[in-house]
C-alpha cells in the first residue's frame, strides 16, 4: 500500500477499500435527506396537536440540507486547518449519535434541534469525502470516483427510501436507527484512511496558511453549482405533482413510484456515463448536461400529458447525473491541495443551497405563472440559458487546466 520515497514522508497508494469508504462516507446526506419520508404521514398524525406542526413536520426532512448549505463553508475551513481525516471520523460519530437520537425522543423541537446537528455533521461529512476523494485519486481514476459519487449516491436514495417504508412499520421512531450505520464506517475509516499531504509534503494546516481562497476562479462557477443544485432536484422533488397534474390518480403510487425510479436510473446512467465521455470532453461537457437537463424540462412543458412528464423527466434525470460530477470537476478538481477543503466546502454549500431553493422557487414560478408545469418549462430556458454560458466559459484556457502540483507529484502522507 505504500512505497518509498526520495522525501522523508511515505507516499500512499488509494485503492478500491478507500473508493469504496468515501463512497459509502457520501451516501451520509442522502440518508438524512430521504430516509424519514415515507414515515412523515405518521409524524405529522403524531404531532398534529402540535402548533404548527404541518410546517415543522416537513422541516425534520428540509433541516439538514438547509445546514449543509450553511455549515459547508465552515468545514471547508476546519478540513483545510485540522486536516480532513480527524474532522470526518469526528463528524461520522456524531452524526450516529445525533442520527438516532429521535428514535427515543417524543418532543418536536427536540427532534428538529437534532436534525440541525445531522445537517452540521453532513457537511462535515460531504466536504471531506469528496475532497479526499479529489486528494487519493488522478486523472481518469478520480472521473470514475467522481462519477461513482453521482452513481452509489443516487441509488442508495431509492435504497434508503424503501428501507425507511419498510421500518415505518414497526413505527416512525424505527427508521432512525439506521443512522448508526456511521459509526460501522467510522472503524475501517480509522484503520484505512489516512491525512493526505501536499506534494511538498506540507500538512493542510502549513499549506492552507499561504493560500488564500482563489474567488475570481471559482466565484462564478459556484454560483453555476447553485443552479445546478437547483435543477438537479426539480425532477426528484415534483414528478410525482407532475404525473397527477397530468392525470394520475395522487394514490396511484404503483405509476409514481415506477415512473420515479426509471427517472433516478437515468441519474444513475448519466453518472456512468460521465468517466467516458470526461475522457474526450471534460469540463466542456458542462454546456451538453445543462442542454439535455432543459431538453427534458422543456418537454415536460410543451408535450402534453403522462407520456411528457415520463419522457422529459428521463431526459432530464440523464444530464442530471453529467452535471452533478462535471460541476465538481470544474470547481473542485482543478485546485490546489492548500486551498482544496476550503473550495470543497464552497462547492458543497452551494449545491445543496441550490436543492434548499428548489421547492420554494418551484412554488413561487407555478402560483406566477400559473401552473407547475410552465414553472418547469421556465426552468428549461434558464437552462438553456445557462448552457450557453458554460459553453463560452468552459472554452477558456483555465477551464479545464489542472493545478501544477498534481501534475508535478501526487499528494502524499
Amino acid at each position: 500500500m505504500t512505497s518509498a520515497s526520495t522525501t522523508t514522508h511515505r507516499i500512499h497508494r488509494a485503492g478500491t477499500a478507500q473508493g469504496i469508504l468515501l463512497l459509502a462516507g457520501s451516501c451520509m446526506p442522502v440518508l438524512g435527506s430521504v430516509l424519514i419520508t415515507p414515515v412523515l404521514p405518521q409524524l405529522s398524525a403524531h404531532f398534529a396537536a402540535t402548533p404548527g406542526s404541518e410546517v415543522l413536520v416537513p422541516m425534520i426532512v428540509a433541516l439538514p440540507a438547509l445546514f449543509i448549505a450553511l455549515m459547508a463553508p465552515f468545514a471547508g475551513q476546519i478540513v483545510d486547518r485540522v486536516g480532513r481525516k480527524p474532522l470526518l471520523l469526528v463528524a461520522m460519530v456524531v452524526y450516529a449519535l445525533v442520527g438516532t437520537a429521535p428514535a427515543w425522543m417524543e418532543g418536536l423541537t427536540e427532534i428538529l434541534v437534532s436534525r440541525v446537528l445531522v445537517g452540521i455533521c453532513e457537511a462535515a461529512i460531504m466536504t471531506v469525502c469528496t475532497a479526499l476523494i479529489v486528494d487519493y485519486f488522478h486523472d481518469q481514476r478520480r472521473n470514475r470516483y467522481l462519477a461513482a459519487q453521482t452513481v452509489v449516491t443516487t441509488l442508495a436514495a431509492t435504497v434508503f427510501i424503501a428501507l425507511g417504508g419498510a421500518l415505518g412499520g414497526g413505527g416512525w421512531h424505527t427508521p432512525f436507527w439506521v443512522y448508526a450505520v456511521s459509526l460501522v464506517l467510522a472503524i475501517p475509516m480509522f484503520f484505512l484512511l489516512w491525512e493526505p499531504r501536499a506534494a511538498s509534503g506540507a500538512s493542510a494546516r502549513e499549506a492552507s496558511e499561504r493560500v488564500a481562497v482563489p474567488w475570481r476562479r471559482i466565484g462564478a462557477r459556484l454560483l453555476v453549482t447553485v443552479f445546478g443544485g437547483f435543477t438537479f432536484y426539480v425532477v426528484i422533488i415534483e414528478v410525482s405533482y407532475l404525473l397527477v397534474g397530468a392525470g394520475v390518480a395522487a394514490d396511484d403510487t404503483a405509476v409514481i413510484g415506477a415512473v420515479a425510479a426509471v427517472a433516478s436510473l437515468a441519474t444513475a446512467a448519466g453518472g456512468i456515463l460521465f468517466a467516458t465521455l470526461a475522457r474526450r470532453l471534460d469540463v466542456r461537457l458542462l454546456p451538453i448536461a445543462f442542454g439535455l437537463q432543459a431538453v427534458g424540462l422543456l418537454v415536460i412543458w410543451i408535450v402534453p400529458g403522462v407520456p411528457g412528464v415520463v419522457a422529459g423527466a428521463i431526459v432530464a434525470s440523464f444530464g442530471s447525473g453529467l452535471v452533478l460530477p462535471t460541476l465538481l470537476r470544474w470547481v473542485v478538481a482543478t485546485t490546489t491541495f492548500a486551498e482544496r477543503g476550503r473550495v470543497t466546502g464552497l462547492w458543497t454549500a452551494s449545491f445543496f443551497f441550490g436543492q434548499f431553493l428548489t421547492p420554494i422557487l418551484i412554488g413561487i414560478l407555478a402560483a406566477a405563472l400559473g401552473g407547475l408545469t410552465t414553472a418547469v418549462g421556465v426552468v428549461g430556458v434558464a437552462a438553456v440559458a445557462v448552457a450557453v454560458a458554460t459553453f463560452v466559459a468552459t472554452r477558456r484556457p483555465d477551464a479545464v487546466a489542472s493545478p501544477s502540483e498534481d501534475a508535478r507529484a501526487r499528494e502524499t502522507a
